[in-house]
């Protein structure tokens, strides 16, 4: 019981970070039904900003907000320098716009900076443990878990109870209809793209903290996880992505507890585990936990 409980805990971290990553692709493909694989890359941008700071004497007082900043300027950016140019166009052009944007960084953060990993400090109490009732606790999964339910609660508010977030909401569900009702697109998209920008930074702050480097394609598998999460839920469901990314967490860090031990190939063993169960699972729900609908242009 207390490894399960201590597994559940681990799951929980992880799914939450997988959660607020899923909501940001969530919510622009429901604003522009538009997977972007361009999303991770705010990460990288939050752990380059983050290692150029501590260079210059950072600290983890404030490093937060600036990697927060960081994440949301980049996001309006891409949508800005980019999307806004192809918006009208195809969900194949903009699809591929989002991987050209993928490559580009990749490519960008190798020339101007190194292909190898940069380190930098990680703050002395990420990995201190506390015990309930003999159950062994890290502190950073309770903060994780902590700081996800309050930008969760956050995201709620914004988008039940503000002027933008009942635009957005509106926009997600048909966006012509929207328009006439006089939302108007570029102030909604551009809004949309800086909170998932915001959602993105604090994942981004999450992840830093647990594992303090910079390298230049490390969004990209922390992007996987998340468009995974984002389709388990269903894919523009805002509930459904914060429900995929626990259930991801979950699946991953208990097929690694209780599956055998393999040596060097354990961790790839438990991956390919996770990979077959959620195959299975589209095979009877194609369309994700919650199925959303979207009006068509015709």
């Amino acid at each position: 019981m207390t490894k399960l409980l201590q597994t559940i805990v681990d799951g929980l971290g992880v799914g939450s970070t997988y959660a607020l990553l899923a909501l940001g692709i969530s919510l622009i493909f429901g604003v522009m039904h538009l997977v972007n694989f361009a999303h991770g890359e705010l990460i990288t941008v939050g752990a380059y900003t983050s290692y150029f700071f501590f260079l210059h004497g950072g600290s983890w007082w404030w490093m937060p907000f600036v990697i927060i900043a960081s994440a949301m300027l980049a996001s309006v950016a891409t949508e800005l320098v980019a999307f806004r140019w192809v918006r009208n166009s195809s969900p194949f052009t903009l699809l591929l716009t989002s991987f050209a944007l993928e490559r580009l960084s990749h490519a960008l953060w190798q020339i101007f900076v190194s292909p190898k990993q940069r380190a930098f400090p990680k703050p002395s109490w990420v990995f201190n443990q506390f015990k309930i009732a003999g159950v062994s606790f890290e502190v950073m999964d309770v903060v994780t878990i902590a700081v996800t339910a309050a930008t969760l609660v956050l995201t709620a508010v914004i988008f039940k109870r503000t002027l933008f977030g009942i635009s957005v909401r509106g926009a997600a569900e048909d966006f012509d209809a929207a328009r006439l009702m006089g939302v108007r697109a570029n102030r909604v998209i551009s809004g949309a793209f800086a909170f998932a920008g915001f959602l993105a930074g604090v994942a981004a702050c999450l992840i830093l903290m647990r594992s303090p480097a910079a390298e230049p394609s490390m969004g990209s598998d922390w992007l996987l996880k998340a468009v995974i999460a984002a389709v388990i839920g269903g894919l523009g469901s805002f509930t459904g992505a914060v429900v995929g990314g626990l259930v991801l967490g979950l699946l991953e860090t208990l097929t690694r507890a209780y599956l055998p031990d393999l040596a060097d190939g354990w961790d790839k063993f438990s991956t390919a585990v996770v990979f077959v169960l959620i195959a299975l699972f589209f095979v009877v729900r194609p369309d994700g936990i919650f199925k959303v609908s979207h009006a068509e242009r015709v």
